[in-house]
């Protein structure tokens, strides 16, 4: 992963622009997908999914034989409706490598819709939730941000690589598609998902840490941007002007009140 400290908001701007420019030209780089944007707010913390703070390298059978249990309880109070594939089918497809590599390349991805719900909703998940864009990615480095305190905060910035391999015994990055009927905040935050993945007679979940390391194992190409958290209030102005605020990715009471505060109190 290529780390860029830089000083200012703008400094970023060129930062991506940069890489931008870098692709256009490159062939190394898949052009037909735009890249993804991911804001976290401390940059010391780790690129990785919730499931990971819980359970690391958990199977994926087990994960699933979790989120189809809870499920009725989900569907009763939430009066909604999430049909997914009955575990047992899950059980058998996950021990095939070839079958279950299509299933997530470009096939009927087991659950998908539901589980995209869980995340948005803090439910421990194995996605890793990017945004096309990069302001939405800014908004969530920020949001809670200390501009007080000398600290920084992480843009991470992702492009899938032309000729990736994948295989046994190694872990393969999955990126998941905007196209899908789920919360309608995956909309509003114009979501995408990557999953990372081994098969070791069956499919688990793994770590990010190897997928963007050079080599012909390497799954995308990963920049990760800090900006000192003194540029808060400069950038959540910015980004209110465009309308980009906490009631317009949720669309909350809540974040109604933390989007007027916000305005308010700079």
């Amino acid at each position: 992963m290529n780390e860029r400290n830089v000083a200012t908001w703008e400094e970023f701007l060129e930062g991506v622009k940069e890489i931008q420019d870098e692709r256009s030209t490159s062939s190394y780089y898949v052009q037909n997908s735009p890249l993804l944007f991911r804001g976290q707010r401390s940059s010391s913390w780790r690129l990785e999914a919730t499931l990971e703070r819980v359970r690391e390298r958990m199977l994926y059978r087990e994960y699933y034989q979790i989120i189809a249990k809870i499920r009725p309880q989900i569907e009763s109070l939430m009066d909604t409706d999430w049909p997914i594939p009955p575990y047992l089918d899950v059980e058998r497809l996950v021990t095939n490598y070839d079958e279950f590599s299509l299933a997530l390349w470009a096939g009927d991805r087991p659950a998908y819709a539901y589980m995209a719900y869980l995340r948005h909703h803090g439910f421990p998940s194995p996605l890793l939730d990017w945004s096309r864009s990069l302001y939405v990615a800014a908004y969530f480095a920020f949001a809670n941000a200390c501009k007080h305190r000398d600290e920084r905060v992480a843009i991470f910035v992702l492009c899938g690589r032309n000729f990736a391999v994948s295989g046994n015994q190694m872990n393969v990055m999955y990126r998941f598609g905007p196209y899908v009927k789920t919360h309608r905040r995956h909309v509003l935050q114009q979501s995408e998902y990557t999953v990372c993945l081994s098969f070791h007679e069956e499919w688990r979940f793994e770590a990010y840490d190897s997928v963007f390391e050079d080599g012909h194992r390497q799954q995308a190409f990963c920049w990760k941007f800090t900006v000192p958290t003194t540029e808060r209030s400069k950038v959540l102005a910015l980004l209110d002007e465009y309308n980009l605020n906490a009631f317009s990715l949720f669309s909350s009471e809540e974040s109604l009140m933390e989007a007027l505060a916000n305005r308010e109190f700079k």
